[in-house]
């Protein structure tokens, strides 16, 4: 009689096991299916509410979520003072940090003392365009109004809209959620390099959708006509992509067309300013060669019970090594870590030698123009400079260009190095010629002392900034709340870590 209830037992303890398997097994194609029918976020339109996508992928939300452990601030002036003397005149002279996690690159943007402290949509000195890489609101903002009028105008003129930080339709369309070109300026510089984008492949879509905000552009001034007859100019993000996109060739697109992004304020010299031409660099990198795309190592795919899905947990490959580097390179992770060290000890060496040299180039070349030096004297010069900092600025702006491309990156610092000396040698035969043979540049080897020679009062910007952040901040994002275009919700536990006194 034992034996049978034993049996009975048994047998029941096996069909409920099986019930709970074909349950489990059904639960976890159903979830399957939803994930791969690609539901609507919204019909028409950008939905750039980071929070509505989480109802359809929470997985991928989730993880896009733990950006937000990369909140630590590191002041790039402070780390390497030389930045404020290249960038004198400039906004980047008066703050550049380290990117932090995409969770904070919308609140980087407002935060940052070059976007300066404006009190009310006509005020501040950056354009609307600065906007552009930073939130799914861009796109949402740019079919409501149309692509002239965005990039029409200040910063400020969209304080209000501009409230997502970026997230899924950056990347995703609302409606299919397939990986889409959200930033139209990048069409254009695909269709005019003569690529059919009906015929790009998702293996190119897994590294194009971050093109759009990881490369090379500046502002096109363009003249346009409002629908009520008004005549404008829009600041229109261009990327300089004709041909070949190597720094060579962007330095003479910008030669040929006599564009400066600014005039240095040492030594007078026209110059450009790289953004991160991530894109640009990876494609003269072996991974690129060998069709890895930028999600392959910064989104690897995650499996989670049956449900495989992309991690948008984007940071640096050599903190998730074993699923990313690992895939295809054999050696340990910590073989692998030291031969990436090593190599990145040797590129920052040279890097620090390049921005030494340029930096001491603009302060020699600031002498001579006070000792009463001429254009015919610093023409040639300036050159020199322009072309050596643009080449340096161009191998590193990216900040993984190393990673991406490395004998590209050390030969672009290797050239823009040996402009940098090209100059200081001519500026000793100008300096000689005015009595200052003897002339050596002044210390910059501390934030204060350089940004003190560039003529930045830190302090004041940051009380005005401040300022800024404590008014009309604030009424920005009340009225992006009230106005149903941001969830507050997202920015619970959010920190707020500067590089300026909060004071």
């Amino acid at each position: 009689m034992n034996k049978y209830k034993l049996l009975l037992v048994v047998s029941l303890a096996a069909i409920i096991a099986m019930v709970a398997m074909t349950v489990s097994i059904a639960g976890k194609k159903n979830e399957r299916g939803v994930i791969n029918s690609s539901p609507v976020v919204k019909a028409d339109g950008v939905e750039a509410r980071n929070e509505v996508w989480r109802e359809h992928f929470p997985r991928q939300y989730d993880s896009w979520k733990k950006t937000s452990e990369n909140d630590k601030i590191i002041d790039m002036i402070k780390e390497k003072p030389q930045l404020a003397i290249l960038w004198a005149g400039y906004g980047f002279a008066k703050d550049y940090n380290a990117p932090r996690g995409h969770f904070y690159a919308l609140q980087s943007n407002q935060n940052t003392l070059r976007t300066g402290a404006p009190v009310d949509e006509k005020t501040g000195p950056m354009p609307t365009a600065c906007w552009a890489c930073k939130s799914p609101d861009v796109p949402r903002v740019m079919e409501e109004v149309g692509i002239e009028e965005y990039f029409t105008g200040k910063w400020a003129k969209y304080g209000d809209e501009i409230a997502n930080s970026i997230g899924c339709a950056d990347c995703h369309d609302s409606a299919t959620a397939n990986l889409t070109i959200s930033r139209p300026y990048l069409r254009v510089a695909l269709e005019y390099n003569g690529v059919d984008l009906d015929s790009i492949t998702h293996q190119d879509m897994r590294s194009l959708v971050c093109a759009q905000c990881h490369s090379e552009y500046y502002f096109k001034k363009t003249k346009w006509t409002d629908k009520q007859g008004v005549e404008k100019t829009a600041a229109i993000v261009t990327f300089p992509w004709e041909g070949k996109m190597t720094a060579e060739d962007m330095e003479n697109y910008y030669n040929d067309r006599e564009f400066k992004d600014w005039t240095h304020k040492i030594s007078k010299t026209p110059m450009l300013k790289a953004q991160h031409p991530g894109y640009e660099i990876y494609k003269t990198g072996i991974h690129a060669r060998r069709n890895v795309a930028c999600a392959d190592c910064h989104m690897p795919y995650k499996q989670e019970g049956s449900v495989k899905f992309t991690d948008h947990h984007i940071r640096s490959p050599l903190e998730n090594i074993a699923n990313t580097c690992l895939t295809c390179h054999r050696e340990s992770e910590q073989e692998l870590k030291d031969v990436v060290n090593r190599k990145l000890e040797r590129k920052e060496q040279l890097m620090e030698i390049t921005m030494d040299n340029i930096a001491k180039a603009h302060l020699e070349a600031g002498k001579a123009w006070e000792l009463g030096a001429t254009q015919s004297d610093m023409s040639p010069i300036q050159a020199d400079i322009r072309s050596s900092q643009w080449t340096w600025d161009y191998s590193i702006a990216s900040h993984g260009s190393f990673y991406h491309a490395p004998e590209e990156t050390l030969r672009l610092l290797s050239v823009a190095n040996e402009k940098a000396q090209q100059a200081r040698l001519k500026l000793v035969r100008v300096l000689a010629k005015y009595g200052a043979i003897d002339y050596m540049a002044p210390d910059f080897s501390t934030k204060e002392k350089a940004q003190k020679l560039a003529g930045v009062p830190f302090e004041k910007l940051a009380a005005e900034k401040m300022k800024f952040k404590n008014t009309l901040l604030k009424a920005w994002t009340e009225a992006a709340i009230a106005n149903d275009k941001l969830v507050p919700s997202i920015r619970e536990g959010m920190s707020d870590n500067v590089s300026y006194p909060k004071n």
